[in-house]
């Protein structure tokens, strides 16, 4: 019963999870932001680690208003700043701010009392303990956003594909951000920066190579990520190893092998 039990969970969680992760990823890889989650996870960790300074028990409520707050100002100026220099990609601003909230956050947990106990937590998370009402949260927050984006569709994937005729573009920017934001104060206490990084890229990138349609990459990236994550969880229990890491992997294997065979596809067209 407690092997079903941990299976259920985990699989629950994983399959809520992906849908969104997918779609936003999509976003995120089609416009080329691929260092902003890892910003707004940073932050997110940062957040609760000053929330832990302030005496905050880390995973509390207060703890996840503390990682939002930094989240949304994170969002802000990933909305705000956009450097209108050419030999300056808006990207290399996103790294910038991703390095400087990662010293931020190890240069907050060198002050605090096990700090560094802190910041492997941040990396790792703790999907081992997750729980049924964490899982049914979750996946409330997710079915909100996922109607919120489904209503606002059209300004988002315009966003993606023609920013330039979409009125009002850092505001939607803005609410494309403190969505990514919002999930990621949600995922990183329970599957950590590494983890919530792999669920948002791997996925995404994977169906962007075989179909430029949105609905079919989100069918595609939550189908070949659930299946990832499946052999992930299934290898980290029977063989022991760790959990976080051993999911990470599977998803990058998964990964090469979409790149192998899209390659062999494409060497196949030419022929």
């Amino acid at each position: 019963m407690e092997t079903v039990q941990f299976f259920s969970v985990q699989i629950a969680l994983i399959a809520v999870v992906l849908i969104l992760h997918t779609y936003i990823g999509l976003h995120i890889i089609r416009r080329t932001l691929i260092f902003s989650d890892l910003v707004l996870d940073q932050l997110a960790a940062f957040g609760a680690l000053a929330a832990i300074g302030l005496g905050i028990e880390y995973g509390t409520m207060q703890s996840y208003a503390a990682s939002m707050t930094a989240v949304l100002f994170g969002a802000i100026l990933l909305a705000l700043i956009k450097p209108k220099h050419q030999a300056i990609p808006r990207e290399a601003t996103i790294g910038i701010m991703y390095a400087l909230s990662l010293v931020a956050c190890l240069l907050l947990a060198d002050k605090i009392r096990g700090g560094d106990v802190y910041v492997t937590k941040t990396l790792t998370g703790s999907m081992l303990w997750v729980t049924w009402p964490l899982v049914c949260i979750t996946a409330v927050t997710y079915i909100l956003l996922l109607l919120f984006h489904y209503k606002f569709r059209l300004k988002f994937i315009r966003l993606a594909e023609n920013p330039q005729g979409l009125s009002n573009e850092k505001l939607w920017d803005f609410l494309l951000f403190t969505t990514q934001g919002i999930i990621t104060v949600l995922i990183v206490p329970i599957a950590g920066v590494l983890l919530a990084y792999a669920f948002l890229m791997i996925p995404a990138a994977i169906a962007a190579m075989f179909t430029k349609k949105w609905a079919g990459a989100v069918v595609i990236g939550w189908s070949v990520g659930f299946a990832a994550c499946l052999a992930g969880l299934c290898s980290s229990y029977f063989f022991n190893m760790p959990y976080g890491p051993t999911l990470v992997l599977c998803l990058g294997l998964v990964f090469v092998c979409a790149a192998i065979l899209r390659a062999v596809l494409n060497r196949k067209a030419f022929v």
